[in-house]
């Protein structure tokens, strides 16, 4: 058989639309992955009629297209899909097919955060690393100094790391906005924590071209428009035209997503053409 009928486990599973690659990883080196009721190696390939399963579970590409949420995550909900963690995203969206976050937001923290059936674009949207902005407004429980600005901008040594140069502007004493390219643990309560502030409240606004819209704890559907411009900012994305993906490469263009520091950028694009959308059955 030749290699291109051929696709990496961890890809399909992803691609099915049954996990993120790295949490694919994750269940293969844990074996819980069989293909034709064997356990494979890391790195296996499949063939189109071979028989993958996890946990037993027989595994099979969806009939129905991928969906694509933005949600406002509420303070206190986990971005995880651990059924053992209470209040984890997945229940609280309480949405009838498979879905997992792309990415994280910190319990503490609200805000913007994007959901898929689609474990492949996951991988792609947080390796585009120019192009995967985002944008959050911070308040810290001090005076907010011109000293305190320049230094978040130009990087802070945190995680054994120094964090990339980065926009930052002071909206009010005690409030700051930050657009960051990077996504480390915590990055920027660690940043402030150095510089001898402490957050209280932070809300992500932004996600490339995606802005926060929604009132907290809903969530829309990402339109064709929105999910064509993620497209082009990551390049390399393939997806079929039912999905509303083209592939395109992107040419020496300035990103799309970046739009910064408007204000009103959260609260009022795209709130008339959107109908929101409210989880069901949600538990008190």
């Amino acid at each position: 058989m030749s290699n291109t009928n051929l696709t990496r486990l961890n890809k399909y599973l992803s691609e099915v639309g049954y996990c993120s690659r790295r949490e694919a990883d994750k269940l293969i080196d844990q074996g819980r992955v069989t293909i034709n009721n064997k356990v494979p190696e890391m790195g296996t390939k499949v063939a189109p009629e071979d028989v993958v399963r996890v946990d037993g579970e027989l595994i099979t590409k969806p009939k129905e297209k991928h969906v694509y949420l933005a949600f406002h995550k509420p303070i206190g909900i986990v971005c995880t899909t651990a059924q053992n963690e209470k209040d984890n995203i997945i229940d609280y969206i309480n949405y009838p097919k498979r879905i997992f976050p792309i990415g994280r937001l910190d319990k503490p923290s609200e805000g913007l955060i994007l959901l898929t059936s689609d474990g492949d674009i996951v991988n792609k949207i947080l390796r585009a690393r120019n192009n995967h902005e985002k944008e959050y407004i911070v308040t810290v429980n001090k005076l907010i100094s011109p000293q305190f600005i320049k230094r978040m901008g130009n990087g802070i040594p945190i995680l054994d790391t120094v964090t990339r140069k980065c926009e930052v502007e002071q909206i009010s004493k005690y409030d700051f906005r930050i657009i960051l390219t990077q996504g480390l643990n915590r990055q920027i309560r660690r940043m402030c924590e150095y510089l001898g502030y402490e957050v209280t409240r932070l809300k992500r606004i932004r996600i490339m071209n995606i802005n926060l819209d929604t009132p907290v704890g809903e969530w829309r559907y990402l339109t064709e428009e929105e999910l064509n411009i993620i497209n082009k900012d990551v390049g390399d994305s393939s997806k079929t035209e039912e999905a509303s993906f083209v592939k395109e490469k992107s040419e020496d263009k300035a990103p799309h997503s970046s739009k910064r520091f408007n204000s009103k950028n959260s609260n009022t694009r795209n709130s008339s053409h959107h109908k929101k959308r409210k989880r069901s059955d949600r538990r008190r």
